[in-house]
Protein backbone atom coordinates (compact mmCIF):
# COMPACT_ATOMS: atom_id res chain seq x y z
CA UNK A 1 0.00 0.00 0.00
CA UNK A 2 1.44 3.37 -0.99
CA UNK A 3 2.11 5.93 1.74
CA UNK A 4 2.55 8.73 -0.80
CA UNK A 5 -0.09 10.88 0.88
CA UNK A 6 0.69 10.03 4.53
CA UNK A 7 1.25 12.86 6.98
CA UNK A 8 4.95 13.51 7.66
CA UNK A 9 6.03 12.66 11.20
CA UNK A 10 7.59 15.01 13.76
CA UNK A 11 11.26 14.66 12.84
CA UNK A 12 10.49 15.13 9.14
CA UNK A 13 8.42 18.23 9.85
CA UNK A 14 11.22 19.58 12.05
CA UNK A 15 13.62 19.73 9.11
CA UNK A 16 11.27 20.23 6.16
CA UNK A 17 8.01 22.01 7.06
CA UNK A 18 7.45 25.55 5.80
CA UNK A 19 10.45 25.71 3.48
CA UNK A 20 9.78 27.24 0.05
CA UNK A 21 12.86 27.56 -2.14
CA UNK A 22 13.50 30.70 -4.12
CA UNK A 23 14.41 30.71 -7.80
CA UNK A 24 18.03 30.21 -6.74
CA UNK A 25 17.25 26.66 -5.54
CA UNK A 26 18.97 26.94 -2.17
CA UNK A 27 18.90 23.78 -0.01
CA UNK A 28 19.09 25.51 3.36
CA UNK A 29 16.35 27.98 4.22
CA UNK A 30 17.02 31.41 2.79
CA UNK A 31 17.59 34.38 5.06
CA UNK A 32 15.65 37.40 3.78
CA UNK A 33 17.26 40.49 5.31
CA UNK A 34 14.95 43.13 3.89
CA UNK A 35 12.66 45.64 5.50
CA UNK A 36 10.35 46.13 2.49
CA UNK A 37 9.30 44.53 -0.79
CA UNK A 38 8.96 45.91 -4.32
CA UNK A 39 5.62 45.64 -6.11
CA UNK A 40 5.11 45.25 -9.84
CA UNK A 41 2.57 48.05 -9.93
CA UNK A 42 0.57 50.47 -7.81
CA UNK A 43 -2.40 48.13 -8.20
CA UNK A 44 -0.43 45.19 -6.80
CA UNK A 45 0.78 47.29 -3.87
CA UNK A 46 -2.79 48.24 -3.01
CA UNK A 47 -3.95 44.63 -3.26
CA UNK A 48 -1.13 43.44 -0.98
CA UNK A 49 -1.89 46.11 1.60
CA UNK A 50 -5.64 45.43 1.71
CA UNK A 51 -5.08 41.66 1.79
CA UNK A 52 -6.95 40.85 -1.43
CA UNK A 53 -3.72 39.50 -2.94
CA UNK A 54 -1.30 37.31 -0.96
CA UNK A 55 2.34 38.25 -0.66
CA UNK A 56 4.84 40.17 1.44
CA UNK A 57 4.17 43.76 2.42
CA UNK A 58 6.60 44.89 5.11
CA UNK A 59 8.90 42.85 7.37
CA UNK A 60 7.26 44.13 10.51
CA UNK A 61 4.64 41.45 9.88
CA UNK A 62 5.48 39.52 6.69
CA UNK A 63 8.88 38.03 5.93
CA UNK A 64 9.60 34.74 4.13
CA UNK A 65 12.13 33.50 6.70
CA UNK A 66 9.85 34.32 9.63
CA UNK A 67 6.92 32.73 7.80
CA UNK A 68 8.93 29.54 7.31
CA UNK A 69 9.59 29.40 11.07
CA UNK A 70 5.91 30.05 11.85
CA UNK A 71 4.71 27.32 9.52
CA UNK A 72 7.23 24.81 10.83
CA UNK A 73 6.41 25.46 14.48
CA UNK A 74 2.66 25.30 13.77
CA UNK A 75 3.17 21.94 12.05
CA UNK A 76 5.11 20.58 15.03
CA UNK A 77 2.48 21.77 17.53
CA UNK A 78 -0.41 20.56 15.40
CA UNK A 79 -1.88 24.05 15.03
CA UNK A 80 -3.40 25.80 12.04
CA UNK A 81 -1.24 28.89 12.29
CA UNK A 82 1.52 30.56 14.29
CA UNK A 83 2.70 34.11 14.78
CA UNK A 84 6.30 34.85 15.75
CA UNK A 85 7.28 37.65 18.13
CA UNK A 86 10.42 39.36 19.38
CA UNK A 87 10.50 37.41 22.67
CA UNK A 88 8.47 35.01 24.77
CA UNK A 89 7.11 37.86 26.86
CA UNK A 90 6.09 39.66 23.66
CA UNK A 91 4.14 36.53 22.73
CA UNK A 92 2.23 36.63 26.02
CA UNK A 93 1.64 40.39 25.80
CA UNK A 94 0.42 40.13 22.19
CA UNK A 95 -1.98 37.37 23.22
CA UNK A 96 -3.43 39.51 26.01
CA UNK A 97 -3.74 42.61 23.80
CA UNK A 98 -5.19 40.67 20.88
CA UNK A 99 -7.82 38.64 22.71
CA UNK A 100 -8.82 40.66 25.79
CA UNK A 101 -10.28 44.09 26.45
CA UNK A 102 -10.75 46.33 29.46
CA UNK A 103 -13.08 44.65 31.94
CA UNK A 104 -12.03 41.11 31.00
CA UNK A 105 -10.34 38.78 33.47
CA UNK A 106 -7.59 36.17 33.43
CA UNK A 107 -7.21 33.19 35.73
CA UNK A 108 -3.68 31.88 36.04
CA UNK A 109 -1.65 29.84 38.50
CA UNK A 110 0.39 30.83 41.50
CA UNK A 111 3.21 28.78 39.94
CA UNK A 112 4.23 31.24 37.27
CA UNK A 113 7.41 32.77 35.84
CA UNK A 114 8.09 35.99 37.71
CA UNK A 115 7.96 38.30 34.70
CA UNK A 116 4.67 36.77 33.53
CA UNK A 117 3.30 37.50 37.00
CA UNK A 118 4.38 41.15 36.71
CA UNK A 119 2.89 41.43 33.21
CA UNK A 120 -0.50 40.28 34.48
CA UNK A 121 -0.58 42.09 37.83
CA UNK A 122 0.88 45.43 36.68
CA UNK A 123 0.70 46.05 32.96
CA UNK A 124 -2.44 44.10 32.02
CA UNK A 125 -4.06 45.58 35.13
CA UNK A 126 -3.17 49.08 33.87
CA UNK A 127 -5.32 48.36 30.79
CA UNK A 128 -8.28 47.17 32.89
CA UNK A 129 -7.65 43.39 32.70
CA UNK A 130 -7.77 41.73 36.11
CA UNK A 131 -5.98 38.54 37.14
CA UNK A 132 -6.76 35.89 39.73
CA UNK A 133 -4.11 33.42 40.87
CA UNK A 134 -4.99 29.86 41.90
CA UNK A 135 -3.09 26.67 42.82
CA UNK A 136 -2.02 25.14 39.50
CA UNK A 137 -3.22 21.57 40.03
CA UNK A 138 -6.48 22.40 41.87
CA UNK A 139 -9.25 22.29 39.25
CA UNK A 140 -11.88 23.23 41.82
CA UNK A 141 -9.95 26.44 42.51
CA UNK A 142 -9.89 27.24 38.80
CA UNK A 143 -13.65 26.77 38.60
CA UNK A 144 -14.28 28.82 41.74
CA UNK A 145 -12.27 31.71 40.27
CA UNK A 146 -14.45 31.98 37.15
CA UNK A 147 -16.60 35.10 36.81
CA UNK A 148 -18.67 36.37 33.87
CA UNK A 149 -15.62 38.50 32.97
CA UNK A 150 -13.20 35.55 32.72
CA UNK A 151 -12.02 35.13 29.15
CA UNK A 152 -8.61 33.41 29.48
CA UNK A 153 -6.95 30.63 31.47
CA UNK A 154 -3.15 30.86 31.30
CA UNK A 155 -0.86 28.09 32.55
CA UNK A 156 2.71 26.92 32.56
CA UNK A 157 2.82 23.13 32.67
CA UNK A 158 5.45 22.14 33.75
CA UNK A 159 5.84 25.35 35.73
CA UNK A 160 8.96 27.44 36.28
CA UNK A 161 10.87 26.53 38.44
CA UNK A 162 9.12 23.79 40.44
CA UNK A 163 7.90 21.63 37.58
CA UNK A 164 4.30 21.58 38.79
CA UNK A 165 1.64 20.29 36.39
CA UNK A 166 -2.01 20.71 35.64
CA UNK A 167 -4.20 18.17 33.88
CA UNK A 168 -4.38 20.09 30.60
CA UNK A 169 -7.21 18.03 29.11
CA UNK A 170 -9.35 18.46 32.23
CA UNK A 171 -8.61 22.17 32.44
CA UNK A 172 -9.48 22.59 28.76
CA UNK A 173 -12.82 20.87 29.33
CA UNK A 174 -13.54 23.20 32.25
CA UNK A 175 -12.52 26.28 30.26
CA UNK A 176 -14.65 25.43 27.25
CA UNK A 177 -17.64 24.62 29.43
CA UNK A 178 -17.61 28.31 30.42
CA UNK A 179 -16.60 29.75 27.04
CA UNK A 180 -13.05 30.50 28.20
CA UNK A 181 -9.86 30.15 26.15
CA UNK A 182 -6.96 28.07 27.47
CA UNK A 183 -3.38 29.14 26.68
CA UNK A 184 -0.50 26.86 27.68
CA UNK A 185 3.11 27.98 27.97
CA UNK A 186 4.92 24.93 26.54
CA UNK A 187 8.44 26.27 27.05
CA UNK A 188 9.75 23.48 29.30
CA UNK A 189 8.59 20.53 27.18
CA UNK A 190 8.39 21.96 23.64
CA UNK A 191 6.33 20.10 21.01
CA UNK A 192 8.96 17.36 21.12
CA UNK A 193 7.64 16.25 24.52
CA UNK A 194 4.12 17.72 24.91
CA UNK A 195 1.30 18.75 22.56
CA UNK A 196 -1.17 20.96 24.47
CA UNK A 197 -3.42 21.59 21.44
CA UNK A 198 -4.01 17.84 21.13
CA UNK A 199 -5.03 17.86 24.81
CA UNK A 200 -7.64 20.55 24.16
CA UNK A 201 -5.78 23.83 24.67
CA UNK A 202 -6.66 26.72 22.35
CA UNK A 203 -3.24 28.35 22.23
CA UNK A 204 0.36 27.31 22.82
CA UNK A 205 2.90 29.98 23.75
CA UNK A 206 6.68 29.70 23.45
CA UNK A 207 9.78 31.53 24.44
CA UNK A 208 11.75 30.37 21.41
CA UNK A 209 14.78 31.83 23.19
CA UNK A 210 14.94 28.63 25.21
CA UNK A 211 14.94 25.10 23.76
CA UNK A 212 13.77 26.04 20.26
CA UNK A 213 17.06 27.87 19.76
CA UNK A 214 18.85 25.52 22.10
CA UNK A 215 22.19 27.32 22.18
CA UNK A 216 21.43 30.60 23.93
CA UNK A 217 21.96 32.80 20.88
CA UNK A 218 18.82 34.77 20.08
CA UNK A 219 15.53 36.10 21.48
CA UNK A 220 12.12 35.20 20.12
CA UNK A 221 8.64 33.98 20.91
CA UNK A 222 5.61 32.50 19.21
CA UNK A 223 1.92 31.72 19.63
CA UNK A 224 0.27 28.74 17.92
CA UNK A 225 -3.43 27.97 17.55
CA UNK A 226 -6.39 28.29 15.22
CA UNK A 227 -6.18 30.75 12.34
CA UNK A 228 -9.10 32.66 13.85
CA UNK A 229 -7.28 33.35 17.12
CA UNK A 230 -3.82 33.80 15.65
CA UNK A 231 -5.09 36.41 13.18
CA UNK A 232 -6.23 38.55 16.14
CA UNK A 233 -2.78 38.26 17.72
CA UNK A 234 -1.09 38.91 14.37
CA UNK A 235 -3.02 42.19 14.24
CA UNK A 236 -1.22 43.28 17.41
CA UNK A 237 2.18 42.31 15.99
CA UNK A 238 1.41 44.14 12.74
CA UNK A 239 0.28 47.31 14.48
CA UNK A 240 2.41 47.44 17.62
CA UNK A 241 5.57 45.87 16.18
CA UNK A 242 6.88 43.21 18.64
CA UNK A 243 8.25 41.46 15.57
CA UNK A 244 10.71 38.58 15.25
CA UNK A 245 13.76 39.47 13.17
CA UNK A 246 14.43 37.36 10.06
CA UNK A 247 17.89 36.46 11.33
CA UNK A 248 16.50 35.14 14.62
CA UNK A 249 13.85 33.17 12.73
CA UNK A 250 16.61 31.59 10.65
CA UNK A 251 18.48 30.60 13.82
CA UNK A 252 15.30 29.09 15.27
CA UNK A 253 14.74 27.09 12.10
CA UNK A 254 18.18 25.53 12.59
CA UNK A 255 17.26 24.82 16.22
CA UNK A 256 14.04 23.05 15.30
CA UNK A 257 15.97 20.62 13.12
CA UNK A 258 17.60 19.05 16.20
CA UNK A 259 14.83 19.71 18.72
CA UNK A 260 13.76 16.15 19.49
CA UNK A 261 17.25 14.69 19.85
CA UNK A 262 18.32 17.58 22.07
CA UNK A 263 15.24 17.32 24.28
CA UNK A 264 15.79 13.59 24.67
CA UNK A 265 19.39 14.22 25.74
CA UNK A 266 18.43 17.09 28.09
CA UNK A 267 15.80 14.90 29.77
CA UNK A 268 18.19 11.97 30.12
CA UNK A 269 20.79 14.15 31.86
CA UNK A 270 18.18 15.90 34.01
CA UNK A 271 16.73 12.64 35.29
CA UNK A 272 20.16 11.26 36.17
CA UNK A 273 21.10 14.48 38.00
CA UNK A 274 17.73 14.66 39.80
CA UNK A 275 18.09 11.06 41.02
CA UNK A 276 21.60 11.83 42.27
CA UNK A 277 20.46 15.01 44.03
CA UNK A 278 17.78 13.06 45.90
CA UNK A 279 20.55 11.07 47.55
CA UNK A 280 22.47 14.10 48.89
CA UNK A 281 22.18 14.82 52.64
CA UNK A 282 21.83 18.61 52.39
CA UNK A 283 18.86 18.44 50.00
CA UNK A 284 15.39 19.02 51.44
CA UNK A 285 13.48 18.31 48.20
CA UNK A 286 14.08 17.77 44.48
CA UNK A 287 11.48 18.96 41.95
CA UNK A 288 11.51 17.15 38.61
CA UNK A 289 8.51 15.55 36.91
CA UNK A 290 10.59 12.55 35.78
CA UNK A 291 11.13 11.41 39.36
CA UNK A 292 8.77 8.73 40.62
CA UNK A 293 8.71 10.66 43.89
CA UNK A 294 7.16 13.67 42.12
CA UNK A 295 3.50 13.90 43.26
CA UNK A 296 2.33 14.29 39.65
CA UNK A 297 4.62 11.71 38.05
CA UNK A 298 1.70 9.67 36.68
CA UNK A 299 0.10 12.77 35.13
CA UNK A 300 3.45 13.68 33.57
CA UNK A 301 3.70 10.21 32.04
CA UNK A 302 0.17 10.55 30.69
CA UNK A 303 0.34 13.98 29.04
CA UNK A 304 4.05 14.29 28.24
CA UNK A 305 6.32 12.08 26.15
CA UNK A 306 9.37 13.37 28.04
CA UNK A 307 10.20 15.32 31.19
CA UNK A 308 12.28 18.23 29.91
CA UNK A 309 15.63 19.47 31.15
CA UNK A 310 14.80 21.77 34.08
CA UNK A 311 14.93 20.72 37.70
CA UNK A 312 15.06 22.55 41.00
CA UNK A 313 16.03 21.55 44.51
CA UNK A 314 16.04 23.05 47.98
CA UNK A 315 19.03 23.12 50.29
CA UNK A 316 19.18 23.65 54.04
CA UNK A 317 20.24 27.11 55.14
CA UNK A 318 18.12 29.39 52.97
CA UNK A 319 19.52 32.05 50.64
CA UNK A 320 22.97 32.13 52.23
CA UNK A 321 23.46 28.40 51.64
CA UNK A 322 21.96 28.52 48.13
CA UNK A 323 24.31 31.33 47.11
CA UNK A 324 27.28 29.50 48.63
CA UNK A 325 26.38 26.40 46.61
CA UNK A 326 26.03 28.37 43.38
CA UNK A 327 29.26 30.30 43.91
CA UNK A 328 31.22 27.10 44.51
CA UNK A 329 30.35 25.60 41.13
CA UNK A 330 32.83 25.96 38.29
CA UNK A 331 31.24 24.27 35.28
CA UNK A 332 27.62 25.44 35.61
CA UNK A 333 26.95 28.88 34.15
CA UNK A 334 25.40 31.31 36.64
CA UNK A 335 22.67 32.78 34.48
CA UNK A 336 18.90 32.87 34.55
CA UNK A 337 18.42 31.69 30.96
CA UNK A 338 17.56 28.06 30.24
CA UNK A 339 17.29 25.69 27.31
CA UNK A 340 20.95 26.00 26.40
CA UNK A 341 23.35 23.16 25.54
CA UNK A 342 25.37 24.56 28.47
CA UNK A 343 23.90 23.84 31.91
CA UNK A 344 22.84 26.90 33.86
CA UNK A 345 22.21 27.51 37.55
CA UNK A 346 20.29 30.29 39.28
CA UNK A 347 18.62 31.30 42.53
CA UNK A 348 14.99 31.97 41.53
CA UNK A 349 14.15 33.93 44.67
CA UNK A 350 16.61 36.68 43.76
CA UNK A 351 16.56 36.48 39.94
CA UNK A 352 13.66 35.11 37.88
CA UNK A 353 11.15 35.60 40.71
CA UNK A 354 12.98 38.39 42.52
CA UNK A 355 10.33 41.02 41.75
CA UNK A 356 7.56 39.06 43.42
CA UNK A 357 6.29 40.25 46.78
CA UNK A 358 7.12 38.06 49.80
CA UNK A 359 3.50 36.96 49.86
CA UNK A 360 3.53 36.00 46.17
CA UNK A 361 6.75 34.02 46.70
CA UNK A 362 5.10 32.04 49.47
CA UNK A 363 2.11 31.25 47.25
CA UNK A 364 4.45 30.25 44.41
CA UNK A 365 6.54 28.16 46.85
CA UNK A 366 9.73 30.02 45.94
CA UNK A 367 11.81 29.34 49.03
CA UNK A 368 15.10 31.08 49.80
CA UNK A 369 16.93 27.76 49.60
CA UNK A 370 15.61 26.92 46.13
CA UNK A 371 18.12 26.44 43.31
CA UNK A 372 17.20 25.83 39.65
CA UNK A 373 19.40 23.99 37.20
CA UNK A 374 18.60 23.87 33.49
CA UNK A 375 20.51 20.73 32.63
CA UNK A 376 22.51 20.92 29.42
CA UNK A 377 24.31 18.41 27.29
CA UNK A 378 27.62 18.06 29.16
CA UNK A 379 28.75 14.68 30.46
CA UNK A 380 26.60 13.74 33.45
CA UNK A 381 29.61 12.78 35.58
CA UNK A 382 31.03 16.27 35.12
CA UNK A 383 27.70 17.82 36.14
CA UNK A 384 27.54 15.68 39.28
CA UNK A 385 31.14 16.58 40.13
CA UNK A 386 30.35 20.29 39.81
CA UNK A 387 27.30 19.98 42.06
CA UNK A 388 29.51 18.08 44.52
CA UNK A 389 31.66 21.24 44.72
CA UNK A 390 28.50 23.09 45.73
CA UNK A 391 27.68 20.58 48.45
CA UNK A 392 31.26 20.67 49.70
CA UNK A 393 30.84 24.41 50.27
CA UNK A 394 27.90 23.67 52.56
CA UNK A 395 29.82 21.23 54.75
Amino acid sequence: MSNEHSTPKFDTLAVRAGNIRSDHGEHSEALFLTSSYVFASAEEAAARFDGSKPGNVYSRYTNPTVQCFEERLAALEGGEKAVATSSGMAAILSTVLGLLKSGDAIVTSQSLFGTSNVLFTKYAHNFGVSTTFVPLADLSAWEAAITPATKLFFVESPSNPLGELVDIAALATLAHKHGILLAVDNCFCTPAQQLPLALGADLVIHSATKYIDGQGRTLGGAVVGSALLINEILGVVRTCGPTMSPFNAWVFLKGLETLRIRMTAHAQNALALAQWLEQQPNVLAVHYTGLKSHPQYELACRQQSGFGGVLSFEVEGGREAAWRFINATRLLSITANLGDTKSTITHPGSTTHGRLSPEAKVLARISEGLIRIAVGLEDIDDLKADCARGFAALA
